[in-house]
């Protein structure tokens, strides 16, 4: 499943990088053959990623234990298939043994600055891990902070106290 996601992130880009390079192309005088070069590029991207999805959908369906978990993490408000799956890549394998384990690999722990009496940095998440889980992490979270009361709730209270909105997200 890994492997999968992982590859999908990939196309994704790379069809993002065509599709930029396509209208750069449009946009100035680019010879006719290497625009149709580019467009049948983008094409086949497209049906590349179209058939990971449906290998990821298919592996996740097939197996009776991944879809149960991947159900269960969809009924999370916020969290839906693409959340769900790298959660399941991620955590699947047992290699943490506890949600802080978990957040510090991703880098959702806080890291303070300091020495001595002299330096006082503000904390900060540690960014360390995976960027690309982050990210769709930080995407839960804020539909999570639009849509499931409770997290919105805790989201309003952080920033009514004066809690910059990204790091009321975190």
């Amino acid at each position: 499943l890994r492997a999968l996601l992982r590859q999908r992130d990939a196309l994704r880009e790379d069809v993002q990088r065509t599709v930029n390079r396509l209208e750069k192309a449009n946009s100035t005088s680019t010879p006719q053959e290497v625009i149709r070069s580019l467009e049948r590029t983008k094409s086949w991207l497209n049906e590349e990623l179209a058939r990971i999805e449906k290998l990821i959908t298919d592996h996740t369906d097939n197996d009776p234990g991944l879809k149960a978990d991947l159900d269960l993490l969809k009924s999370i408000k916020g969290v839906k298939d693409q959340v769900g799956r790298e959660m399941l890549a991620l955590l699947k394998d047992g290699t943490f043994k506890s949600a802080s384990q978990v957040a510090a690999y991703l880098g959702l722990t806080p890291v303070e600055k300091t020495s001595g009496s002299s330096v006082r940095g503000r904390p900060h998440m540690s960014k360390t891990g995976p960027s690309g889980v982050r990210a769709k992490l930080y995407v839960a979270a804020l539909t999570a902070s639009r849509w499931n009361k409770q997290a919105k709730a805790i989201y309003e209270r952080l920033v009514a106290k004066g809690k910059a909105k990204k790091a009321a997200l975190g």
